[in-house]
């Protein structure tokens, strides 16, 4: 998962390759709840591993349920209805699917059993209502008080002292806000149904249909028949108890699918984007997108779990949708209308406004940067094609949703951007929500614009201090690392371990060809053993000096090298990262520390890892390798002619840092296009 501050997108042009979607949100935190309120021990297989479901999670252990974590299973033995804590604080972050249904559950376990419980959030989630389900709540009996504003969380539910409900009486809730207090009443009610059916009537249209749909056939699993009369009453039976269905498997999740079905629509146009762990039979009611997207022109073929799309009519169909039974997968419509043919319009999605953030309004701003025409209004959103695209810094209002559509514009030189802008999207942590790997999927299956992938070259000579700056720039900017002196550390290594005397450059080029090496973050890993302590050491480095020296070496590891070229970007350091390995590197740095002051450094590292050195030892050793590197015949040390000199000599690496940063926003401009 990208933990950076930002993540830059070069133009994309082409789609083709196999993602395996996490679970679904929706599922995964009904499922959970369910389970945690069930008598005796569910198995939930394809668990969504993300930031709504950690603390649904959390929450149910600070319960009292039983969480144990196998390998592809979660185990979880429920409270079987009764309450084993009394009282709890709960942090439920930004996630609704955990806010709501705690809430209603806890409120009606609370009164009934006399705890009390106080449940909060994160800053947003404060912005969210919730009155309506108080009030519902309210209205049968349950202990609910505001601790800050009115109808928003944090709030606290019970009394710590029983409360009789009453239970005879229609609970009437608001259908047109949010479907998820609807769904949390269906999950609360059934634990307080021992005196009698229980009753909801809904007022005014019902949204988001389907998520009630899935509640209900969850609740189906885990014994509960409701009985309904359409969507607008609903009877939960006398003396309904959760019970475990044993093991049930949690679908991918549909809306994160929209995003590559959308990609096969946008970019597939030789083979197809394969998607796998959910169907065209899905529960979900985010399924329906493919509808939508056949519609503006893709071609989507389908089984039991799994989907292939491919671009069909191009450019995209403009369309006219109520998506009311797709509001969460209707903003990948959004980014699609910028490759359509005609203005999209998004109407009946009234409830984007009390999501993660204001999405109509999120969603108007972030086109109209990348240069659309939007028209948005209290229920609707309308977005005109997009033909002179504006490089853009996209801010994502720490909504994973708004991240992963938007991530779709870097697509841009399929509908114009004739040379392509670069999407950069601010906080891209933020998908931890619901699909953490989400950018290292895209990648995956995704290529770039030719010479788009970007490329920072750091060179210098030994102990100048490349290989620390390096991998803090690559952690800076999200981008792959390539630390090409640990590729002639290895070989050398390898060479040692074969045999092979290192002056022998064929034999040497031979190993240097094969070379199994894979780095992962500050670990390498040889041929399946990790090798990063050997790679380090101070004798290694003397070898990889001596086997450098050979142009068929360096033959040999220049295609591995080129390899390391990948989505989203690449920092390299080296000796010839600038000048011979990558010389349309779009920022080539070169370090001039001075023989002494490296010498003086790899002291003070050596004494302070507890290894005797000598100073004067250390300089006359990195002076011959100065003249060595300097001297050899084959790609000999020195700054591209187009390299920006670092003295990085006084320079912590806090500075140096910021330094190159700075050069790389000033020569890496966004790219305007034609």
């Amino acid at each position: 998962m990208y933990t950076t501050a930002f993540l830059d997108l070069p133009p994309l042009t082409a789609a083709a390759g196999t993602v395996r979607l996490p679970g679904s949100k929706s599922i995964s935190n009904r499922v959970l709840l369910l389970a945690g309120l069930a008598q005796g021990t569910t198995d939930v297989h394809d668990l969504l591993d993300s930031d709504d479901t950690r603390v649904m999670l959390a929450a149910l252990e600070a319960l009292g349920c039983t969480l144990e974590r196998l390998p592809g299973v979660l185990r979880v033995t429920g409270l079987g209805g009764q309450l084993k804590v009394k009282q709890a604080d709960l942090f439920l972050g930004n996630a609704g699917t955990a806010m709501r249904p705690l809430t209603a559950a806890l409120a009606v376990l609370a009164a009934t059993q006399g705890g009390a419980f106080k449940l909060s959030g994160v800053a947003r989630m404060h912005e969210r209502p919730i009155g309506d389900l108080v009030e519902a709540l309210r209205q049968l009996g349950c202990p609910v008080t505001d601790l800050g504003q009115a109808g928003f969380p944090p709030l606290q539910v019970g009394s710590g002292t029983p409360t009789r409900l009453d239970t005879q009486t229609p609970i009437r809730v608001r259908g047109d806000v949010s479907s998820q207090f609807l769904t949390a009443l269906l999950l609360a009610l059934p634990l307080v149904s021992h005196d009698g059916p229980v009753t909801i009537e809904v007022q005014g249209e019902l949204i988001s249909k389907p998520y009630i749909d899935i509640t209900l056939r969850l609740l189906e699993r885990f014994g509960i028949a409701v009985q309904r009369d359409g969507y607008q009453r609903f009877v939960i039976p006398q003396c309904s108890a959760y019970q475990t269905p044993g093991r049930i498997h949690v679908e991918g999740d549909a809306s994160s699918a929209s995003y590559f079905v959308a990609l096969g629509a946008l970019a597939a146009t030789e083979q197809p984007v394969r998607i796998e762990g959910v169907g065209l039979e899905a529960i979900q009611g985010d399924i329906r997108f493919v509808e939508a997207a056949e519609a503006m022109g893709a071609q989507v073929q389908g089984g039991e779990g799994w989907l292939e799309v491919k671009r069909g009519r191009w450019p995209l169909k403009g369309i006219q949708l109520d998506c009311n039974h797709i509001p969460d997968a209707a903003m990948t419509l959004a980014v699609m209308a910028l490759y359509a043919d005609s203005p999209t319009r998004l109407s009946n999605i009234a409830s984007w406004r009390v999501k993660e953030t204001d999405r109509i309004a999120a969603m108007a701003c972030e086109l109209r940067k990348l240069g659309a025409e939007v028209i948005e209004g209290p229920d609707f959103i309308e977005v005109a094609p997009l033909h002179q695209w504006q490089s853009a810094s996209i801010h994502t209002y720490d909504d994973h949703r708004m991240a992963m559509c938007l991530s779709l514009a870097a697509l841009n030189p399929l509908a114009g951007a004739k040379t392509g802008v670069t999407v950069r999207i601010e906080d891209p942590k933020c998908v931890a929500k619901t699909f953490p790997d989400y950018f290292e999927t895209l990648f995956s299956v995704v290529t770039a614009a030719p010479g788009a992938i970007p490329v920072l070259a750091v060179d210098g000579p030994t102990a100048s201090g490349k290989g620390t700056l390096a991998a803090e720039l690559a952690k800076a900017l999200g981008y792959h690392l390539l630390d090409s002196g640990a590729l002639y550390r290895a070989t050398a290594l390898a060479a040692r371990n074969a045999g092979v005397a290192l002056s022998d450059g064929p034999n040497v080029a031979r190993i240097a060809a094969r070379l199994d090496i894979r780095f992962d973050g500050e670990s390498v890993w040889m041929a399946g053993q990790e090798v990063s302590h050997e790679l380090r050491l101070e004798s290694t480095g003397g070898l990889a000096s001596q086997v450098s020296v050979h142009p068929e070496v360096r033959q040999a590891l220049h295609e591995l090298q080129l390899s390391f070229q990948r989505l989203p970007g690449l920092v390299a350091d080296g000796r010839d990262m600038g000048t011979v390995v990558f010389p349309q590197a779009q920022l080539k740095v070169f370090l001039t520390a001075s023989a002494e002051k490296r010498a003086e450094r790899r002291y003070k590292q050596l004494i302070a890892k507890g290894i005797s050195a000598n100073i004067d030892s250390l300089l006359l050793d990195l002076q011959a390798r100065d003249e060595r590197d300097k001297s050899r015949a084959a790609a000999p040390l020195k700054p591209a002619e187009d390299a920006l000199l670092l003295d990085n000599s006084e320079l912590s690496i806090e500075s140096s840092v910021e330094q190159v940063l700075g050069w790389w926003e000033q020569r890496k401009a966004p790219t305007a296009a034609n």
